[in-house]
């Protein structure tokens, strides 16, 4: 049940973060293959940057079902994107979703593999923010992981959440739900109440 509920949340972030980076090539009108780049960059980028730091395999080389996912994906977005009638809001909706899901299950992944509970948090949020920072620079727009906006805070809520409860002895499978809630709850209302982080004043 456990490992069932990690699979299905990794999976189901990919394809939102692969919706996200197809989204936002149809707001900068590009052909197919951008579609598929931006999608399938964005989709895999956190995770493999994860794997990287750690010295794993690469997540999607060993399973190349995530790329045809992604692909699949972003090339079903490409024909479905005028659909939606502000393709911004639901990008930003999807985003948090995904990024919420990448919180937790980077740091599951983290803890998985022998890592302290200080690494996973940290791997939670990497994972979580720079499929998007790659999509973003990809795009042509300003990484949102840069901007006041409360982005990469949700993510290290959400993970340290994970990790606090499942050091505390609670079951995984509360830890990742509850690491999940918490993350797209915090991004999500920062969107609807415009929270942001103060700035800087010399």
């Amino acid at each position: 049940m456990i490992d069932t509920l990690a699979t299905v949340l990794d999976w189901f972030g990919i394809l939102v973060f692969a919706t996200t980076g197809a989204l936002v090539a149809s707001r900068k009108q590009m052909d197919i293959v951008g579609f598929l780049m931006l999608g399938t960059a964005t989709g895999v980028g956190g995770g493999t940057i994860r794997d990287v730091l750690l010295g794993l395999p690469v997540f999607w080389i060993a399973g190349p079902g995530y790329l045809i996912a992604c692909v699949a994906v972003s090339a079903a977005t490409f024909f479905l994107a005028h659909i939606p009638e502000s393709r911004l809001a639901l990008l930003l909706r999807f985003d948090a979703i995904g990024m919420a899901l990448f919180a937790v299950t980077g740091a599951d992944k983290t803890l998985a593999v022998g890592a302290s509970p200080v690494v996973a948090v940290a791997m939670g949020v990497v994972t979580a923010t720079f499929g998007g920072v790659i999509r973003d620079i990809l795009g042509g727009e300003s990484p949102v992981i840069l901007s006041r906006e409360i982005y990469a805070t949700a993510a290290l809520a959400g993970a340290l959440v994970f990790v606090l409860l499942t050091w505390s002895g609670f079951s995984r499978d509360l830890g990742l739900v509850t690491g999940f809630l918490i993350a797209a709850a915090t991004r999500l209302g920062a969107l609807h109440w415009n929270w942001t982080l103060p700035r800087y004043r010399p």
